[in-house]
C-alpha cells in the first residue's frame, strides 16, 4: 500500500490522491485517461460539449484505462455554455461516477449525483463556502487557492486557504492552486488537504490538447511570467483567470482595448476566435495563437519539460513520499 493512500484516495477508488484539473478544452481524453492509469483521478472538462459529444469524449477516455475518470460542470451560465443541467444529464447518462462543480451554486446537483450514485465534489474559495458545500452533501472539496491557472474562484493563497478549508468540514479535501511537483502535493498533505489538484502540470504533457506553441511557453516561463486579470473576457465576462502575461494578455488590459473584436484565429473546426476571447490555443487552432490566452498558474515555473502525464503523476509520488520523509524532525 502506498505512503500516500489518503481518505480521498478510499473515497474515489484511486491509488495515489493526484486530480488532474479538468483545463478546459485542453483537457482531452487521452490526458484523462493516462492519468487515470497512472493511479490518479482524470478529468474532463463537459460544459462546452454537446450532449452527443460529452458522451464520446468520456467513452473515449473510459475505453483506454481501467482507472477513475471523473467529469466537470460548471455552474455559471454566463459562460455561455449550454443549461448545466442538461450537461449534468448527459454525464451521467454517459456513466460518470465522479462529478465535480465549479463557478456556482451547486444546490441540487449534488443530489441530482447521489441519485444516480454518484460523488460529488465542489470547488470553494473559502471555509464559508467549504461549509455550505458540505452541507449540501458535497463528497469532496475542492479549495482552489489564487495561484491557480486559467478561472479562478479566490482571492487567498492555497496555503492560507487549505487549511482553514480542512478545519472546517469533515469530507476530503483536495488542495489545488500554485503545486506543481511533488513538494507542493507534500505540503498540500502537510496543510490537512487528502490530494492535490494540478492543471498547469498536466497542459505541459504530451497527452494534453494544447497547442505546441501554448506547451513550448508553459516550459520555458518563471514562476513571475503570470497574471491575474479580467482581459481575456469575451465568453465569460468579469470572470478573473490566470495566464501567462504576454504581449496580448497586456493590450487586454488598456482601457482602449485595441482591436477589440477582430478575428485573430481559427478552431479546428474552423470558427472564428475573436481577440480577448477566452479560448486557449489547442492542436489543430490556426491563426495568430500568441494572441489567445496561454492559461497558466504560478507554479508554471515548475513545468520544465512536456513529459507523459503518467511520468507526472509518478514523478508527483516519488518526490511527495521523499519530501515527506525527509522532512526535519525536532526534539
Amino acid at each position: 500500500m502506498s505512503s500516500l493512500r489518503t481518505a480521498l484516495c478510499d473515497l474515489l477508488g484511486i491509488e495515489y490522491p493526484v486530480v488532474q484539473a479538468p483545463v478546459g478544452s485542453v483537457s482531452t481524453p487521452e490526458l484523462a485517461a493516462a492519468v487515470a492509469d497512472a493511479g490518479g483521478l482524470g478529468m474532463l472538462a463537459m460544459s462546452w460539449r454537446d450532449t452527443d459529444a460529452v458522451r464520446e469524449t468520456f467513452e473515449r477516455a473510459t475505453a483506454s484505462t481501467d482507472g477513475v475518470v471523473g467529469v466537470n460542470v460548471v455552474l455559471d451560465e454566463a459562460t455561455g455554455v449550454d443549461s448545466p443541467t442538461a450537461c449534468l444529464d448527459a454525464c451521467l447518462d454517459a456513466g460518470a461516477t465522479v462529478v465535480s462543480f465549479s463557478f456556482g451554486d451547486p444546490s441540487g446537483f449534488v443530489e441530482r449525483v447521489h441519485d444516480a450514485g454518484g460523488l460529488a465534489m465542489v470547488t470553494v474559495g473559502s471555509a464559508a463556502d467549504a461549509r455550505r458545500a458540505a452541507d449540501l452533501g458535497a463528497d469532496v472539496v475542492v479549495a482552489q487557492g489564487s495561484e491557480a491557472g486559467g478561472h479562478v474562484q479566490s482571492d487567498v493563497t492555497t496555503m492560507a486557504l487549505v487549511p482553514r478549508v480542512a478545519d472546517a468540514v469533515d469530507v476530503p479535501v483536495v488542495a489545488a492552486g500554485g503545486i506543481g511537483d511533488g513538494r507542493g502535493l507534500a505540503a498540500a498533505l502537510a496543510l490537512g488537504a487528502d490530494g492535490a489538484w494540478l492543471g498547469t502540470r498536466f497542459v505541459a504533457t504530451r497527452e494534453s490538447g494544447a497547442h505546441e506553441s501554448y506547451r513550448g511557453a508553459l516550459r520555458d516561463a518563471t514562476e513571475t511570467d503570470t497574471r491575474r486579470t479580467t482581459a481575456f473576457d469575451r465568453g465569460w465576462p468579469g470572470q478573473p483567470h490566470r495566464a501567462l502575461a504576454t504581449a496580448e494578455l497586456r493590450r487586454g488590459e488598456r482601457d482602449d482595448r485595441p482591436g477589440d473584436g477582430e478575428t485573430v484565429a481559427h478552431t479546428p473546426d474552423g470558427d472564428p476566435v475573436e481577440r480577448y476571447a477566452d479560448l486557449p490555443p489547442v492542436e489543430g487552432t490556426s491563426g495568430d495563437v500568441d494572441a489567445l490566452p496561454h492559461y497558466a498558474g504560478q507554479s508554471v515555473g515548475l513545468a520544465d519539460g512536456v513529459p507523459s502525464a503518467g511520468r507526472v503523476v509518478d514523478a508527483l509520488v516519488s518526490e511527495a513520499t521523499a519530501a515527506l520523509r525527509d522532512v526535519p524532525r525536532t526534539g
